[in-house]
């Protein structure tokens, strides 16, 4: 699937998003490695730390359904037409890094062009499974 497939179901994701007190809509849509596609939109709540982003409700739709292995994710946001960059938060990252290898992309509308990152670039020196190890 191509990256402005992706981005375009993001696009359609961010319309359901549940944002009443901040007007930020987001839409993500995560690429797995077996073809299947999850979306996610934010879901805030009046008690601002119970809200979710898109992001980790397209990952945990993916993991609930028992999937493990992603290729890249689109995300759209913002409060009107969406076209400036929406980066993941930061605990977003963390989630993505959970389940991305070095390949993994995160893409990102700017305009009618389209930013793509690894996770490493937008979490360097992250926490890794590998620690816990250590």
């Amino acid at each position: 699937m191509s990256d402005q497939e992706l981005m375009l179901l993001a696009k359609k994701a961010r319309e359901n998003a549940y944002a009443p007190y901040s007007k930020f809509k987001v839409g993500a849509a995560l690429l797995c490695s077996d073809g299947s596609v999850y979306v996610g939109c934010n879901v805030e709540n009046a008690s601002y730390g119970a809200s979710v982003c898109a992001e980790r409700t397209a990952i945990f739709g993916a993991v609930s359904d028992g999937k493990r292995s992603f290729l890249k994710i689109a995300v759209c946001g913002g409060r009107d037409h969406a076209d400036a960059p929406c980066p993941p938060c930061g605990d977003c990252r963390q989630v993505l890094r959970e389940f991305a290898d070095n390949t993994f992309r995160v893409i990102l509308k700017n305009g009618d062009a389209l930013l793509s990152y690894t996770i490493d670039a937008l979490l360097p020196l992250s926490f890794q499974k590998g620690v816990l190890n250590a």
